[in-house]
């Protein structure tokens, strides 16, 4: 296994990686809301909070060799499943068909009480 930090993303806030690569795989972290540069919660609406969190996505997935045109599955976590469209418009404007698999539920609470997190699985690029 192998760990991947990069500072294009925010820090984990907790004892977890941002992503492992196992082979060919890598499994990226539940990202949050969060501006790597300011370190400030983008959490103003869904549409702002939703791309933040897919940048950050983005940001550890090509630190580990992966992009988002590899991901083949990803979890989300919405504090409100009455965000679920407002959401799904701006996952569209970052993945393109075919669709990464995906589960979308809604939590009673995330960390730092943002409205999104996002993980992911995706292929490494050899």
């Amino acid at each position: 296994m192998q760990p991947i930090r990069t500072e294009a993303a925010p820090a984990a806030i907790g004892p977890y990686s941002q992503a492992i690569a196992e082979g060919r795989l890598l499994f990226a972290s539940g990202q949050l809301p969060i501006d790597s540069v300011t370190g400030t919660l983008r959490n103003a609406d869904m549409a702002v909070a939703a791309r933040q969190v897919l940048a950050n996505l983005r940001a550890v997935l090509v630190a580990g060799g992966a992009d988002l045109t590899t991901v083949v599955k990803t979890t989300v976590f919405l504090k409100d499943l009455r965000d679920f469209q407002v959401f799904n418009a701006v996952y569209a404007e970052f993945f393109q068909e075919p669709f990464p698999a995906r589960s979308c539920v809604q939590v009673a609470a995330l960390p730092k009480d943002a409205l999104v997190e996002m993980e992911a699985i995706a292929i490494r690029r050899e």
